[in-house]
């Protein structure tokens, strides 16, 4: 069963009684506008995307909220950022601190709607909202009360779970302070039904510095923000959250998600929303953070390929199993690859866990019309970019064996214009082809069989001039000679690529020598053999 399908029906069971009541399920995931928002943060977005759009497929009524968190404080510097500029703000909420750039009302919203656009581009339309608006508008306050209130069983849940201790007048909240409007900083050590009383320390955390003042407060209408692990179930109790799932890292054993259980039950009064752990999406093998600027933002990467492909990256693992996505190997060109695959299933009429995944690689709106079209290997297209002596488009529909329809051009076009993208940004140096204008240094010597091998195919293209050559014609020559002079594949094929590319790779190789055309293997191979 496709992994999507066994996500719903769980959760279809396990929130069952509300389904039946027709009330609409609340879909939640948010995350924090601490800078450039890394690709990996999408692998959460998309389960709950994905789920959203199956309820719906499944004529459950839900809506997907995504909250932008910036209500957090500065706990870190990104790197891309002048430290002499924002030093000063480590420690206040994100929506207090200025945008680096004009045109967004503060930091965290600068980095939102970049993050945002590439939501959309992928494709996927939760409803946007700011944990500053919840804080702001007061809707948090009686899970802010709950929590003061209940502050001892916090801390009973914390030590029994995480093995955590706090003191006796810990409180899961930190306020703003009055007098440098810091909230990383700040601890509450005391409550008295309306007010709380604070210090911002100096040395309360490494990346900021309090201003040593002390006093009471409201805690109320935007003034304080509860600790992380308490606000996840506040937010949950606060909006109604039925479906929220997360990274495996919150979910492993006394981590975030534990704790979270049993705060929501046990202070909130309200049952831990269904939700499974995601496992991370990594690129190159490494796991990225925003506001350090490692890794690929998710903007780069969605930029880099269609909606449809990066979908399909995103949904073609289980989700409890990495995802690593390296645009500098060939992560793109497979993923092309296995598109094209499923599509031909899909197009064959067959239904199963594959022809699920390719439809949910693309969005609800193209599953209605899924055109058929022709599907030329990415690859080739990566190739032929880079062969400016060739007709594009006349080179795609010999591969094709007739002419281009409209919805074909349309897709190559498509594959084209990503070809050059990833080209001129990450493509490695195997995909970089360029046809040498004199035989390359290292194509020779060669041995006494590459020399007769080489030889028979020289016959083979003086033999007539005139035909056009034939892709699968000369595939089937050139095996059928490597195994007569029992070469192995590298010496037989590398001495070909290195003669004409100067490496000893490149595409397909029937194929490859047919767009050089007979005149040119002729003299490229005489030069070699001379």
């Amino acid at each position: 069963m496709f992994w999507l399908d066994r996500v719903c029906e769980q959760a279809r069971e396990a929130l069952k009684e509300k389904i039946a009541s027709g009330e609409t399920l609340l879909i939640r995931d948010e995350k924090t506008a601490s800078g450039r928002v890394h690709v990996g943060s999408m692998r959460a977005l998309a389960l709950h995307a994905a789920i959203a759009e199956r309820l719906d497929e499944a004529g459950v009524k839900n809506v997907f909220k995504f909250e932008i968190n910036d209500f957090d404080p500065m706990d870190g510097l990104p790197v891309y950022l002048d430290e002499k500029a924002y030093r000063q703000h480590m420690g206040k909420p994100l929506y207090k601190i200025p945008s680096p750039e004009a045109g967004a009302p503060n930091f965290a919203e600068y980095f939102a709607q970049e993050y945002i656009g590439a939501i959309h581009d992928a494709g996927f339309t939760p409803e946007f909202y700011r944990s500053s608006e919840l804080y702001l508008s007061g809707k948090m306050n009686a899970a802010i009360r709950l929590a003061l209130e209940k502050a001892d069983r916090v801390r009973k849940i914390y030590k029994e779970v995480s093995g955590a201790e706090k003191t006796d007048d810990w409180h899961p909240l930190n306020v703003i302070c009055e007098n440098c409007g810091k909230i990383g900083t700040t601890k509450v050590t005391a409550f008295d039904g309306e007010k709380v009383t604070y210090t911002c320390y100096p040395t309360a955390v490494k990346w900021a510095e309090g201003c040593g003042h002390s006093g009471t407060i409201s805690p109320f209408d935007g003034r304080a923000k509860l600790t992380w692990k308490v606000e996840w179930p506040a937010k949950w109790f606060t909006l109604g959250v039925d479906i929220e799932g997360g990274g495996k890292d919150h979910f492993s054993k006394g981590g975030a998600r534990d704790v979270a259980r049993r705060v929501s039950v046990e202070v909130f009064g309200y049952p831990e929303p269904f939700g499974v752990p995601n496992e991370f999406f990594l690129i190159g093998g490494k796991k990225m953070s925003s506001s350090k600027g490692q890794g690929s933002s998710a903007k780069d990467i969605v930029d880099l390929i269609p909606p449809r492909i990066f979908r399909l990256a995103l949904f073609q693992k289980e989700i409890n199993q990495q995802i690593n996505f390296d645009p500098a190997g060939d992560t793109i060109p497979l993923l092309f690859d296995a598109y094209d695959k499923l599509a031909e299933k899909y197009w064959s009429g067959v239904e199963d866990d594959d022809t699920r995944l390719f439809l949910y690689a693309h969005t609800p709106e193209e599953r209605k019309n899924i055109k058929k079209r022709f599907l030329p290997r990415f690859s080739s297209v990566v190739f032929l970019q880079q062969m400016s002596h060739l007709d594009f488009v006349q080179e795609i529909a010999k591969l094709k064996g007739e002419l281009l329809t409209e919805d074909d051009k349309e897709e190559l076009e498509l594959r084209a214009k990503y070809a050059d993208k990833w080209l001129s940004t990450y493509a490695p140096e195997e995909y970089q082809y360029k046809i040498q204008e004199t035989l390359p240094a290292g194509a020779k010597p060669l041995s006494e069989l590459q020399r007769q091998a080489y030889e028979e195919i020289l016959t083979y293209l003086k033999g007539n001039t005139e035909a056009p050559l034939d892709s699968q014609e000369l595939h089937t020559l050139l095996h059928e000679v490597r195994k007569k002079y029992d070469l192995k594949p590298d010496d037989f094929f590398g001495g070909i690529y290195m003669a004409f590319l100067g490496k000893r790779s490149g595409p397909k190789m029937g194929w490859f020598l047919s767009v050089l055309g007979r005149p040119a293997l002729i003299n490229r191979l005489i030069d070699l053999l001379s």
